[in-house]
Parts: structure tokens; C-alpha cells; sequence
């Protein structure tokens, strides 16, 4: 069965994006490529214990079993080594992010305490759009109760597009919950 969103972006938002830009193609609007959500764990990377309790909360939250990745060289400063557990990954595609999507903004947004919105700076050059969560705890999948502590995510929506407000103004139609320019 073909998710909810991914109805709504073909059959109403696409058209009404051609429309306002001007495109001579549906295929040259902006598109959800892919959705990449990251843990980063630090120096509880070291227990084990910990990365697959993490492991089973950013499963639950995606529906997919995340990658452990790795440490790259050693720095001093920050206490790393080379090849060590540096943090947790998990990228959705096709009809998992879609429904991610739907359930990131309608459920798990305005389940954040004192939540005023995303900002609008986390686009990068190429459309792409970051932007972090403090809690894992706001997605309903996660209880409460079987969490050692509190993590944040960082979400990344890659987009394929040309410029930065075909891929703004698609995820606004998302009804993603931007600020507003004027507020704080």
C-alpha cells in the first residue's frame, strides 16, 4: 500500500509546485531523495550495553536496524581512538521515509516541549535541509521507561533540487513547522 504522503506530494503538491515555479515537467520539481538520521554517542560508544540500547530506540523510531559507525583516527583532545564506536546511522528511502516524514511532523513535532518551530537556516548550497531534536524520547515508539538517558538526532532530508526555496517551499507544504522570519 502506497503511504498517505507520497499520494498527497503526486497527486497535490507536485502540480502546485510546477504551477508556481514554472516548471515545464513534473520530474523537474524538487524530490525527497532520502532520509539520513544520526545518533552520535561519544564516549558511551565504548559500552556496549548502551550502543545496543540505542540500537533498539533508533530502531523502533525508523523501522530499520542503524549501522554502528566508526571513529576515523585518533584525536587526543577529544579521548577517541581509531575504529571505536563514535555514534549510530540509519538511511530511509522509498516508502519508510515517507512515512517517517508523516509521523516526524504530525506526531513527534508537536510533542516537544516549548516548540516554536524549525528554523528555515538549516539549508545547505544544494537543498538539503538538517536540523537536530534534543530528545529521542518525542517519537511514541520509544517507552519511556526503558531509557538510560536522553539523546538527541540529528535528521538530515536530502533533497534533489535546483535551489533552496523549491526544496523550502516543499517541505512547507510538507506542513512542516517553520518559524516565522519576524518571531525569535
Amino acid at each position: 500500500m502506497e503511504p498517505r504522503l507520497k499520494e498527497t506530494i503526486t497527486k497535490e503538491i507536485n502540480p502546485s509546485l510546477k504551477e508556481l515555479f514554472g516548471y515545464k515537467s513534473l520530474y523537474m520539481g524538487p524530490k525527497i531523495e532520502k532520509i539520513v538520521l544520526n545518533m552520535g554517542l561519544g564516549l558511551d560508544g565504548n559500552d556496549a550495553k548502551i550502543v545496543s540500547s540505542c540500537q533498539d530506540d533508533l530502531a523502533s523510531i525508523t523501522g530499520q536496524k542503524p549501522i554502528v559507525t566508526k571513529f576515523r583516527k585518533s584525536i587526543a583532545n577529544f579521548k577517541t581512538r581509531k575504529n571505536t564506536n563514535s555514534g549510530l546511522k540509519v538511511t530511509l528511502r522509498k516508502n519508510k521515509m515517507y512515512e517517517f516524514i508523516d509521523r516526524l511532523v504530525n506526531i513527534a513535532l508537536p510533542r516537544i516541549k516549548d516548540f516554536r518551530g524549525l528554523n528555515a537556516n538549516g539549508f545547505d548550497k544544494f537543498g538539503n535541509y538538517t536540523f537536530g531534536i534534543k530528545e529521542q524520547i518525542i517519537f511514541p515508539e520509544v517507552n519511556f521507561d526503558k531509557v538510560d538517558k536522553i539523546r538527541g538526532l540529528d535528521i538530515t532530508i536530502v533533497i534533489k533540487t535546483m535551489k533552496k526555496e523549491h526544496s523550502f517551499e516543499l517541505l512547507k507544504r510538507l506542513n512542516f513547522p517553520f518559524k516565522e522570519k519576524g518571531s525569535n
